[in-house]
């Protein structure tokens, strides 16, 4: 297994509601990192299309203006976006963490989606609770979707915004022995100086902490707000400005020790942040500590995990065990029949 080697996340405003633009830019992006070098290259949360800051600037019958161009613009799994995408890392031999809004049916979904460097989807997850009004858009996962992966890289997984506010989904992944954690995170600037557990502060010490308890390298790329799209979500209205304002670009790559390692840019500018990994340093952090391993306390506490996926409707012949059960019903005797005999 390789030890040594360049990862990045990458710092870019979407292009919000435009998924072909989107997609091109994201190629652009893969493209300039595995050129500078990069094994693996993280892009924030739905960042394809964007992530809809309007859910937080006013009410549901306002919103609806940007509902159906969001839904529209949306990627569905195995589309010719998703080809371009997979094409690209086999072009450019380079794993990928794509955050984006899925569509499946008639909804949607905070997803992330893991291609190889031959450009198979080895992962393709989603957030299982959306956060707040965000849950006016999307749907749920579960317990399917808290996966590592074994790559060629190590062993990689990934997690959405405030999913690393939770204790049991973050020790679900610890225990499966995660090299590379994929954090995906939206602006941090929004509702700026008002609600300071959204901002930039809370969020990368979440990322940070995630780091030190997992024991791995933690990629915690961020998407910016630029001009255009505050204009088009804020419609020259100043109290929605002063809620969504530029920028908010605090994207960051953390060691297992939890220090902040690689390269830096401005919260609003556009780039990729590199760092150089070696998985050696793992062996280290985890010497200190390992809380789903030698330092877990079994006998205390213990987290219980359904990796069943869940399905609205299972089919009847496709439920697990039917035919017994139907042969259980016929040979069975009714109430009366057992009460004569």
């Amino acid at each position: 297994m390789t030890k040594q080697f360049k990862v990045a996340a990458v710092q870019a405003a979407p292009c919000f509601l435009d998924l072909d633009a989107g997609i091109d830019k994201a190629v652009r992006l893969i493209e300039e990192a595995a050129s500078a070098g990069a094994r693996l290259v993280a892009f924030s949360e739905t960042w394809l299309p964007g992530y809809p800051n309007y859910i937080w600037l006013g009410p549901v019958a306002w919103q609806m203006q940007f509902a159906g161009r969001y839904f529209e613009n949306s990627i569905v799994a195995g589309s010719d976006h998703e080809k371009r995408l997979a094409d690209s890392c086999r072009k450019n031999n380079i794993q990928l963490s794509m955050g984006c809004s899925e569509r499946d049916g008639g909804s949607l979904y905070i997803a992330q989606w893991h291609f190889d460097e031959t450009g198979t989807v080895v992962n393709r997850r989603r957030k299982l609770k959306p956060t707040h009004v965000e849950r006016t858009v999307y749907g749920e996962g579960d317990g399917s979707d808290l996966a590592v992966v074994e790559t060629s890289l190590g062993r990689i997984g990934q997690l959405a915004c405030w999913e690393h506010l939770q204790p049991l989904s973050k020790y679900a992944m610890y225990a499966q022995n995660e090299q590379i954690h994929c954090a995906a995170w939206p602006n941090l600037h929004l509702y700026k100086g008002t609600a300071y557990a959204l901002g930039h502060e809370v969020n990368n010490a979440a990322s940070m902490i995630y780091a030190v308890e997992g024991g791995c390298f933690v990629l915690a790329p961020c998407s910016l707000v630029t001009r255009d799209i505050q204009d088009e979500l804020c419609q020259g209205d100043p109290e929605k400005e002063a809620l969504c304002p530029l920028g908010g670009g605090y994207t960051r790559i953390y060691a297992p020790d939890g220090q902040e390692i690689g390269t830096q840019i401005a919260q609003d500018e556009e780039g990729l942040v590199f760092a150089d990994i070696d998985l050696g340093m793992i062996a280290f952090a985890k010497t200190a500590a390992d809380p789903a391993g030698h330092y877990a306390k079994r006998d205390a506490t213990r987290l219980l995990l359904n990796r069943k996926r869940q399905r609205p409707v299972v089919a009847f012949d496709d439920a697990p065990g039917w035919e017994d059960a139907s042969e259980l019903v016929t040979a069975r005797q009714s109430p009366m029949e057992e009460a004569a005999e």
